[in-house]
């Protein structure tokens, strides 16, 4: 490696280089906390935890936006339910289901692996978690979109 120009910050050519991502100077990297390269399985747990709790913060503002038609009156309401209970609609509530159960598993994985308890089971655990999200999510789809 050399020496920085003096107008260069300090890790730019090292960004320029292919595989894990290095993060070197100021401020985050471009793509760092979702680059999936040189990463081990943790990494891509909480790549995938932060954008799962990206969609359920994005889902409770829309949902108080909902809520608010309910002040607009009966009519506003009755449409909009028409619109929720389409089979496109329900597959979203699917895909919501599938989100808040990874990011609630997830986070229990990830409070027990950083309290120190779990350390040595922290792959078994990751996909403990998977098993068990993946059963009630196909349980979730079923009683969801069985329901048609």
């Amino acid at each position: 490696m050399s020496e920085p120009a003096a107008n260069e910050l300090p890790g730019t050519a090292e960004r320029g280089l292919l595989g894990p991502v290095h993060h070197k100077g100021p401020g985050p990297a471009e793509s760092g906390w979702l680059e999936p390269r040189g990463r081990g399985h943790g990494a891509r747990a909480l790549a995938l935890h932060r954008v799962t709790g990206l969609v359920i913060v994005v889902y409770l503002y829309l949902h108080l936006a909902v809520l608010s038609m309910l002040l607009i009156g009966r009519s506003a309401w009755g449409s909009f339910l028409s619109v929720v209970t389409a089979k496109g609609f329900l597959a979203l509530e699917v895909v919501l289901v599938v989100a808040v159960l990874f990011h609630g598993l997830n986070g229990i994985r990830v409070a027990l692996v950083g309290s120190g308890i779990a350390v040595r089971h922290e792959r078994a655990m990751l996909w403990a978690a998977g098993g068990i999200g993946a059963a009630g999510a196909i349980f979730a789809a079923l009683r969801i979109l069985g329901a048609m």
